[in-house]
């Protein structure tokens, strides 16, 4: 089944459905690997992963060659967090074509301003996109597209940049008018309240997704009940990743050894595995000679 048309049926799945951080092939494989059926190829992630902060300051086809070893390592499909298209609209129209190409399922965009900042730095300071000018995006994405599973979503920052619920349906109910898939709707309080609210005024008809970051203590059972289509746990790989290798880095600096470490990291094996070092191996079996190379003492350009 095609990537793109495996994240239509996630979207429309009876249940809550869940996508898992991956930041690079390697932990997107390892996401695959877990059980997950979808990835989130998260901007903050991907710009942290470079050493640089999550404002645009990787470019946008930096993340896009990333996400394409992310796809080229993995069978399920893709939702890449594509801040705001970098761009206007045409920027979009050129992110789409690359991203059908490469074999990304679905491209998520906010109504924020290019260059973005990150939805939890001062959030209330980031001006928003004009409706209508995003709404345009919109259009010219889903105009875009070959493919007609690839997904559109639409991620609301209205209420991350302190602007009422009312002006947060009034941009989703407009995007929805224009063609998105999907919504996105984020909030950055530690409880689900703004996000249920959104969700009993919401027609049922478009599927919404949520990124439970800073409200993780809620029960997905809640968000289920409540109609939520799509889970995005949207930064874990990398943080838990970060806080190993700072330990692990600590312990070899302080022990001037690894020996201690050795039984509590990944084996070698492990990575080639992860590689795919067997399929190598079998591809070498069956297209190198199998007849032993000719060795010679003749110095090279001897007579």
């Amino acid at each position: 089944m095609k990537k793109t048309t495996q994240f239509r049926r996630l979207l429309a799945s009876p249940q809550v459905e869940f996508l898992m951080e991956a930041h690079n092939g390697l932990s997107a494989k390892i996401v695959e690997e877990a059980g997950f059926k979808g990835i989130w190829a998260s901007g903050l992630a991907m710009s942290a992963g470079l050493g640089v902060r999550d404002n645009n300051e990787a470019s946008w086809t930096q993340v896009v060659e990333t996400v394409e070893f992310m796809a080229d390592a993995t069978t399920v499909p893709i939702l890449m967090d594509a801040d705001t298209g970098y761009g206007n609209f045409n920027n979009v129209r050129r992110l789409v074509r690359k991203l059908e190409s490469r074999g990304v399922a679905a491209m998520c965009i906010e109504d924020k301003l290019f260059p973005k900042t990150n939805s939890f730095i001062r959030g209330e300071q980031q001006p928003l996109a004009r409706m209508d000018e995003f709404a345009g995006k919109i259009r010219a994405a889903k105009d875009t597209q070959v493919d007609p599973d690839f997904t559109v979503v639409a991620r609301v920052e209205a209420l991350i940049a302190g602007w009422s619920m009312d002006e947060a349906l009034r941009r989703a109910y407009a995007y929805r008018e224009a063609g998105v898939d999907a919504i996105l709707i984020h909030s950055k309080q530690s409880s689900p309240d703004q996000i249920l609210e959104f969700l009993r005024n919401w027609d049922t008809g478009c599927p919404v997704v949520i990124v439970p970051t800073i409200y993780f203590a809620t029960p997905s059972s809640v968000f289920e009940q409540a109609g939520v289509s799509l889970v995005i746990w949207a930064n874990h790989l990398m943080r838990s990743a970060i806080t190993a290798m700072q330990a692990t880095a600590a312990t070899i600096m302080r022990e001037r050894s690894v020996a201690s470490l050795e039984p509590k990291i990944a084996s070698l094996a492990e990575v080639f595995r992860l590689q795919g070092e067997a399929e190598l191996a079998a591809a070498e079996e069956k297209f190198l000679p199998k007849t032993a190379p000719i060795v010679t003492d003749k110095v090279p350009g001897a007579v």
